[in-house]
Protein backbone atom coordinates (compact mmCIF):
# COMPACT_ATOMS: atom_id res chain seq x y z
CA UNK A 1 0.00 0.00 0.00
CA UNK A 2 1.48 3.39 -1.00
CA UNK A 3 1.98 6.07 1.59
CA UNK A 4 0.18 9.36 1.04
CA UNK A 5 3.07 11.83 0.52
CA UNK A 6 1.04 14.54 2.27
CA UNK A 7 1.58 12.66 5.54
CA UNK A 8 5.38 12.67 5.23
CA UNK A 9 5.92 16.36 6.02
CA UNK A 10 4.64 18.29 9.02
CA UNK A 11 5.78 20.60 11.80
CA UNK A 12 7.68 17.64 13.32
CA UNK A 13 9.16 16.74 9.94
CA UNK A 14 9.40 19.92 7.84
CA UNK A 15 9.95 19.82 4.08
CA UNK A 16 13.32 21.20 2.86
CA UNK A 17 11.82 23.52 0.23
CA UNK A 18 13.72 25.28 -2.57
CA UNK A 19 13.41 29.08 -2.50
CA UNK A 20 13.68 30.18 -6.16
CA UNK A 21 12.19 33.69 -5.95
CA UNK A 22 13.22 36.39 -3.47
CA UNK A 23 12.55 39.90 -4.78
CA UNK A 24 12.00 43.29 -3.23
CA UNK A 25 8.44 44.62 -3.50
CA UNK A 26 8.96 48.03 -1.92
CA UNK A 27 10.70 50.68 -3.98
CA UNK A 28 14.27 51.92 -3.37
CA UNK A 29 12.98 55.10 -1.68
CA UNK A 30 10.79 53.17 0.76
CA UNK A 31 11.56 53.26 4.47
CA UNK A 32 10.67 49.57 4.59
CA UNK A 33 12.13 46.49 2.93
CA UNK A 34 9.17 44.34 1.96
CA UNK A 35 9.93 41.24 -0.09
CA UNK A 36 8.01 38.71 -2.20
CA UNK A 37 9.19 35.13 -1.64
CA UNK A 38 8.23 32.08 -3.68
CA UNK A 39 8.93 28.66 -2.19
CA UNK A 40 8.57 25.40 -4.10
CA UNK A 41 6.53 22.56 -2.59
CA UNK A 42 7.16 20.27 -5.60
CA UNK A 43 7.43 16.65 -4.52
CA UNK A 44 6.32 17.34 -0.94
CA UNK A 45 2.65 16.39 -1.26
CA UNK A 46 1.87 19.46 0.89
CA UNK A 47 -1.44 21.19 0.17
CA UNK A 48 -2.84 24.42 1.57
CA UNK A 49 -6.03 26.46 1.47
CA UNK A 50 -6.19 30.23 1.15
CA UNK A 51 -6.12 31.69 4.66
CA UNK A 52 -3.54 29.14 5.87
CA UNK A 53 -0.02 30.04 7.00
CA UNK A 54 3.37 28.61 6.14
CA UNK A 55 5.59 27.67 9.06
CA UNK A 56 9.28 28.44 8.49
CA UNK A 57 12.06 27.00 10.65
CA UNK A 58 14.70 29.72 10.37
CA UNK A 59 18.34 29.46 11.38
CA UNK A 60 20.08 32.20 13.31
CA UNK A 61 22.58 34.62 11.81
CA UNK A 62 26.00 32.84 11.68
CA UNK A 63 27.75 36.16 12.32
CA UNK A 64 25.86 36.65 15.57
CA UNK A 65 26.53 33.02 16.57
CA UNK A 66 30.27 33.58 16.08
CA UNK A 67 30.17 36.77 18.14
CA UNK A 68 28.40 34.96 20.99
CA UNK A 69 30.92 32.11 20.88
CA UNK A 70 33.78 34.61 21.22
CA UNK A 71 31.97 36.40 24.05
CA UNK A 72 31.56 33.20 26.11
CA UNK A 73 35.07 32.00 25.27
CA UNK A 74 33.92 28.93 23.31
CA UNK A 75 35.20 27.36 20.09
CA UNK A 76 31.78 26.13 19.01
CA UNK A 77 32.93 22.51 18.92
CA UNK A 78 31.85 21.84 22.52
CA UNK A 79 29.12 19.18 22.82
CA UNK A 80 25.77 20.29 24.24
CA UNK A 81 22.23 18.95 24.47
CA UNK A 82 20.01 20.24 21.66
CA UNK A 83 16.31 20.95 21.99
CA UNK A 84 15.56 17.46 20.64
CA UNK A 85 17.54 15.91 23.52
CA UNK A 86 20.36 14.80 21.23
CA UNK A 87 24.05 15.75 21.43
CA UNK A 88 25.36 18.33 18.98
CA UNK A 89 28.04 20.99 18.71
CA UNK A 90 27.48 24.28 20.49
CA UNK A 91 27.74 26.14 17.15
CA UNK A 92 25.03 23.97 15.56
CA UNK A 93 22.78 24.35 18.61
CA UNK A 94 23.12 28.15 18.56
CA UNK A 95 22.42 28.22 14.82
CA UNK A 96 19.29 26.07 14.80
CA UNK A 97 17.96 25.21 18.26
CA UNK A 98 17.89 28.29 20.50
CA UNK A 99 16.73 31.92 20.58
CA UNK A 100 19.98 33.90 20.74
CA UNK A 101 18.50 37.40 20.42
CA UNK A 102 15.82 38.10 23.06
CA UNK A 103 17.14 37.20 26.53
CA UNK A 104 15.07 34.67 28.43
CA UNK A 105 14.12 34.86 32.11
CA UNK A 106 16.55 31.99 32.71
CA UNK A 107 19.40 33.85 31.04
CA UNK A 108 18.70 37.01 33.06
CA UNK A 109 18.54 34.98 36.30
CA UNK A 110 21.87 33.30 35.48
CA UNK A 111 23.40 36.69 34.63
CA UNK A 112 22.22 38.20 37.92
CA UNK A 113 23.58 35.20 39.84
CA UNK A 114 26.98 35.48 38.14
CA UNK A 115 27.41 39.27 37.96
CA UNK A 116 26.02 40.22 41.38
CA UNK A 117 26.36 43.93 42.17
CA UNK A 118 27.45 44.71 38.62
CA UNK A 119 23.84 44.21 37.52
CA UNK A 120 22.08 45.53 40.63
CA UNK A 121 19.58 47.54 38.57
CA UNK A 122 18.67 44.48 36.50
CA UNK A 123 18.45 42.34 39.65
CA UNK A 124 15.97 44.83 41.15
CA UNK A 125 13.81 44.76 38.02
CA UNK A 126 13.80 40.98 37.60
CA UNK A 127 13.15 40.40 41.29
CA UNK A 128 9.98 42.49 41.48
CA UNK A 129 6.89 41.27 39.59
CA UNK A 130 5.28 44.71 40.03
CA UNK A 131 8.03 46.22 37.87
CA UNK A 132 7.34 44.04 34.84
CA UNK A 133 6.66 47.04 32.55
CA UNK A 134 9.91 48.71 33.65
CA UNK A 135 11.79 45.49 32.88
CA UNK A 136 10.20 45.27 29.42
CA UNK A 137 11.18 48.88 28.71
CA UNK A 138 14.75 48.24 29.90
CA UNK A 139 15.10 45.10 27.75
CA UNK A 140 13.64 46.66 24.58
CA UNK A 141 16.35 46.73 21.93
CA UNK A 142 18.80 44.72 24.06
CA UNK A 143 19.88 41.21 23.10
CA UNK A 144 21.86 38.40 24.73
CA UNK A 145 25.07 39.64 23.06
CA UNK A 146 24.75 43.06 24.74
CA UNK A 147 24.82 41.51 28.20
CA UNK A 148 27.69 39.16 27.31
CA UNK A 149 29.83 42.02 25.97
CA UNK A 150 28.97 44.24 28.95
CA UNK A 151 30.17 41.56 31.41
CA UNK A 152 33.13 39.85 29.70
CA UNK A 153 34.63 38.34 32.82
CA UNK A 154 31.74 35.94 33.54
CA UNK A 155 32.35 32.22 33.13
CA UNK A 156 29.79 30.15 31.16
CA UNK A 157 30.12 26.45 30.42
CA UNK A 158 28.67 25.48 27.03
CA UNK A 159 25.87 23.36 28.53
CA UNK A 160 25.05 25.95 31.19
CA UNK A 161 24.78 28.64 28.51
CA UNK A 162 22.34 26.77 26.23
CA UNK A 163 20.22 25.75 29.24
CA UNK A 164 19.66 29.48 29.85
CA UNK A 165 18.19 29.94 26.34
CA UNK A 166 14.69 29.27 25.02
CA UNK A 167 13.84 27.03 22.10
CA UNK A 168 13.80 28.69 18.67
CA UNK A 169 10.23 28.44 17.36
CA UNK A 170 9.04 28.42 13.74
CA UNK A 171 7.65 31.67 12.33
CA UNK A 172 4.19 31.55 10.74
CA UNK A 173 3.58 33.68 7.64
CA UNK A 174 0.20 34.26 5.99
CA UNK A 175 0.20 32.57 2.59
CA UNK A 176 -0.11 35.06 -0.29
CA UNK A 177 -1.15 32.64 -3.05
CA UNK A 178 -3.82 30.15 -4.11
CA UNK A 179 -2.73 26.72 -5.30
CA UNK A 180 -5.39 27.01 -7.99
CA UNK A 181 -3.22 29.81 -9.43
CA UNK A 182 0.37 28.82 -8.57
CA UNK A 183 0.34 25.00 -8.39
CA UNK A 184 3.11 23.46 -6.30
CA UNK A 185 4.37 26.78 -4.95
CA UNK A 186 3.65 29.01 -2.03
CA UNK A 187 4.07 32.80 -2.00
CA UNK A 188 4.87 34.95 1.05
CA UNK A 189 4.90 38.73 1.61
CA UNK A 190 7.39 39.61 4.35
CA UNK A 191 8.75 42.84 5.82
CA UNK A 192 12.46 42.28 6.44
CA UNK A 193 13.27 43.43 9.97
CA UNK A 194 16.46 45.47 10.26
CA UNK A 195 17.01 48.23 12.82
CA UNK A 196 19.64 49.74 15.11
CA UNK A 197 19.62 50.04 18.90
CA UNK A 198 22.44 50.85 21.33
CA UNK A 199 24.85 51.25 18.41
CA UNK A 200 24.29 47.76 17.03
CA UNK A 201 22.49 46.55 13.91
CA UNK A 202 19.69 44.10 14.75
CA UNK A 203 18.18 41.53 12.40
CA UNK A 204 14.80 39.81 12.51
CA UNK A 205 15.65 36.10 12.64
CA UNK A 206 13.22 34.60 10.12
CA UNK A 207 12.77 37.63 7.84
CA UNK A 208 16.52 38.03 7.26
CA UNK A 209 16.98 34.24 7.04
CA UNK A 210 14.66 34.31 4.01
CA UNK A 211 15.98 37.61 2.63
CA UNK A 212 19.72 36.96 3.05
CA UNK A 213 20.62 33.39 3.98
CA UNK A 214 18.74 30.86 1.84
CA UNK A 215 20.53 31.17 -1.50
CA UNK A 216 22.46 28.12 -2.70
CA UNK A 217 19.70 25.53 -2.60
CA UNK A 218 20.06 24.15 0.94
CA UNK A 219 16.28 24.19 1.33
CA UNK A 220 14.03 26.12 3.71
CA UNK A 221 12.41 23.82 6.33
CA UNK A 222 8.66 24.48 6.01
CA UNK A 223 5.25 23.06 6.96
CA UNK A 224 1.63 24.11 6.37
CA UNK A 225 -0.25 25.54 9.35
CA UNK A 226 -4.00 25.16 8.84
CA UNK A 227 -6.11 28.19 9.77
CA UNK A 228 -9.75 27.15 9.52
CA UNK A 229 -10.80 30.38 11.30
CA UNK A 230 -9.66 32.47 8.32
CA UNK A 231 -11.37 30.77 5.38
CA UNK A 232 -13.28 32.40 2.54
CA UNK A 233 -17.06 31.89 2.63
CA UNK A 234 -18.05 28.55 1.09
CA UNK A 235 -20.36 30.21 -1.43
CA UNK A 236 -18.15 32.01 -4.00
CA UNK A 237 -21.04 34.42 -4.69
CA UNK A 238 -20.86 35.88 -1.15
CA UNK A 239 -19.49 39.46 -1.06
CA UNK A 240 -16.14 39.87 0.73
CA UNK A 241 -14.64 43.00 2.35
CA UNK A 242 -10.90 42.76 3.10
CA UNK A 243 -8.83 45.19 5.21
CA UNK A 244 -5.13 44.45 4.80
CA UNK A 245 -2.62 47.29 5.15
CA UNK A 246 1.09 46.56 4.67
CA UNK A 247 1.99 42.88 4.62
CA UNK A 248 -1.60 42.25 5.80
CA UNK A 249 -2.45 42.23 2.08
CA UNK A 250 -0.86 38.75 1.77
CA UNK A 251 -3.89 36.49 2.41
CA UNK A 252 -6.13 38.79 0.36
CA UNK A 253 -3.89 38.41 -2.68
CA UNK A 254 -4.50 34.67 -2.18
CA UNK A 255 -8.25 35.22 -1.80
CA UNK A 256 -8.41 37.19 -5.06
CA UNK A 257 -6.44 34.51 -6.92
CA UNK A 258 -8.81 31.88 -5.53
CA UNK A 259 -11.98 33.78 -6.38
CA UNK A 260 -10.74 34.50 -9.89
CA UNK A 261 -10.06 30.76 -10.37
CA UNK A 262 -13.47 29.79 -8.94
CA UNK A 263 -15.34 32.39 -10.99
CA UNK A 264 -18.26 32.51 -8.56
CA UNK A 265 -19.15 36.14 -9.24
CA UNK A 266 -18.93 37.30 -5.63
CA UNK A 267 -18.03 40.98 -5.12
CA UNK A 268 -14.61 41.69 -3.61
CA UNK A 269 -13.59 44.94 -1.88
CA UNK A 270 -10.05 45.59 -0.63
CA UNK A 271 -8.81 48.35 1.68
CA UNK A 272 -5.01 48.62 1.45
CA UNK A 273 -2.74 51.10 3.20
CA UNK A 274 0.96 51.86 3.42
CA UNK A 275 3.25 54.89 3.70
CA UNK A 276 3.73 56.10 0.10
CA UNK A 277 2.09 55.11 -3.17
CA UNK A 278 5.22 55.42 -5.32
CA UNK A 279 7.33 53.11 -3.14
CA UNK A 280 4.96 51.04 -0.97
CA UNK A 281 1.99 50.04 -3.15
CA UNK A 282 2.58 46.29 -2.69
CA UNK A 283 1.37 44.27 -5.71
CA UNK A 284 -0.05 47.55 -7.06
CA UNK A 285 0.01 46.62 -10.75
CA UNK A 286 -1.45 43.19 -9.95
CA UNK A 287 -4.30 44.62 -7.89
CA UNK A 288 -5.12 47.25 -10.50
CA UNK A 289 -5.19 44.51 -13.19
CA UNK A 290 -7.61 42.47 -11.06
CA UNK A 291 -9.77 45.56 -10.67
CA UNK A 292 -9.74 46.15 -14.46
CA UNK A 293 -10.78 42.50 -14.97
CA UNK A 294 -13.68 42.91 -12.52
CA UNK A 295 -12.34 40.37 -10.01
CA UNK A 296 -11.62 43.17 -7.53
CA UNK A 297 -14.86 45.14 -7.41
CA UNK A 298 -13.52 48.05 -5.37
CA UNK A 299 -10.04 49.09 -4.22
CA UNK A 300 -9.68 51.80 -1.56
CA UNK A 301 -6.14 53.02 -0.87
CA UNK A 302 -4.71 54.88 2.14
CA UNK A 303 -1.13 56.14 1.81
CA UNK A 304 -0.41 57.79 5.14
CA UNK A 305 2.63 59.91 4.17
CA UNK A 306 1.48 61.21 0.77
CA UNK A 307 -0.24 64.23 2.32
CA UNK A 308 0.18 66.38 5.40
CA UNK A 309 -2.71 64.74 7.26
CA UNK A 310 -2.10 61.02 7.82
CA UNK A 311 -4.74 58.79 6.23
CA UNK A 312 -5.25 55.17 7.31
CA UNK A 313 -7.55 52.35 6.21
CA UNK A 314 -10.15 53.16 8.87
CA UNK A 315 -10.47 56.68 7.39
CA UNK A 316 -11.20 55.17 3.97
CA UNK A 317 -13.81 52.92 5.60
CA UNK A 318 -15.47 56.00 7.12
CA UNK A 319 -15.56 57.73 3.71
CA UNK A 320 -17.27 54.66 2.22
CA UNK A 321 -19.58 54.25 5.21
CA UNK A 322 -22.94 53.92 3.40
CA UNK A 323 -21.73 51.44 0.79
CA UNK A 324 -19.79 49.38 3.32
CA UNK A 325 -22.89 49.04 5.50
CA UNK A 326 -24.96 48.10 2.41
CA UNK A 327 -22.50 45.28 1.68
CA UNK A 328 -22.77 44.07 5.30
CA UNK A 329 -26.56 44.06 4.99
CA UNK A 330 -26.17 41.95 1.82
CA UNK A 331 -24.34 39.37 3.95
CA UNK A 332 -20.74 40.31 3.15
CA UNK A 333 -17.95 38.64 5.13
CA UNK A 334 -15.49 41.08 6.73
CA UNK A 335 -11.79 40.18 7.03
CA UNK A 336 -8.89 41.98 8.75
CA UNK A 337 -5.21 41.04 8.52
CA UNK A 338 -2.14 42.80 9.91
CA UNK A 339 -1.14 44.70 13.03
CA UNK A 340 -3.20 43.61 16.03
CA UNK A 341 -1.87 46.25 18.43
CA UNK A 342 -3.45 49.31 16.84
CA UNK A 343 -4.78 48.85 13.30
CA UNK A 344 -7.19 45.99 14.02
CA UNK A 345 -8.59 47.85 17.06
CA UNK A 346 -9.06 51.05 15.04
CA UNK A 347 -10.77 49.12 12.24
CA UNK A 348 -13.07 47.38 14.72
CA UNK A 349 -14.03 50.72 16.32
CA UNK A 350 -14.72 52.24 12.89
CA UNK A 351 -16.81 49.23 11.84
CA UNK A 352 -19.01 49.68 14.91
CA UNK A 353 -19.26 53.43 14.24
CA UNK A 354 -20.34 52.74 10.64
CA UNK A 355 -23.09 50.36 11.78
CA UNK A 356 -24.36 52.90 14.33
CA UNK A 357 -24.23 55.78 11.85
CA UNK A 358 -25.83 54.03 8.89
CA UNK A 359 -28.52 52.13 10.79
CA UNK A 360 -29.28 54.92 13.27
CA UNK A 361 -28.88 52.51 16.19
CA UNK A 362 -27.12 53.03 19.54
CA UNK A 363 -23.45 52.26 20.14
CA UNK A 364 -24.53 49.26 22.22
CA UNK A 365 -26.72 47.91 19.40
CA UNK A 366 -23.88 48.46 16.89
CA UNK A 367 -21.52 46.49 19.14
CA UNK A 368 -24.10 43.69 19.25
CA UNK A 369 -24.42 43.75 15.45
CA UNK A 370 -20.64 43.36 15.04
CA UNK A 371 -20.54 40.67 17.73
CA UNK A 372 -23.30 38.85 15.83
CA UNK A 373 -21.11 38.95 12.71
CA UNK A 374 -18.29 37.31 14.68
CA UNK A 375 -20.59 34.59 16.03
CA UNK A 376 -21.88 33.92 12.50
CA UNK A 377 -18.22 33.67 11.34
CA UNK A 378 -18.70 36.63 9.00
CA UNK A 379 -16.02 38.73 10.75
CA UNK A 380 -12.58 37.11 10.78
CA UNK A 381 -9.17 38.32 11.88
CA UNK A 382 -5.59 37.20 11.27
CA UNK A 383 -3.61 39.68 13.37
CA UNK A 384 -0.10 39.71 14.80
Amino acid sequence: MSTDPASLYSRKNPFPAPHPVNRRLSGPSSQKETRHHEISLAGSGLRYEVGDSLGVFASNDPGLVQEILLAVGASGEETVTGTDGGAKSLREALLRDFIITTPSKEFLAALVAKAGDAVADLAALTGDAARKKELEAYLWGREVIDFLLAHPGLQWSAEEFVKALRKLQPRLYSIASSQKAVGEAVHLTIATVRYETFGRNRLGVASTFLADRTAGGAGVPVFVHTAKHFRLPEDPATPVIMVGPGTGVAPFRAYLQERKALGGGGKNWLFFGEQRRDSDFLYGAELEALQAEGVLTRLDLAFSRDQEQKVYVQHRMREASAELYAWLEEGAHFFVCGDGERMAKDVDAELQAIVARESGCSAEAAAEYVEGMKKAKRYKKDVY
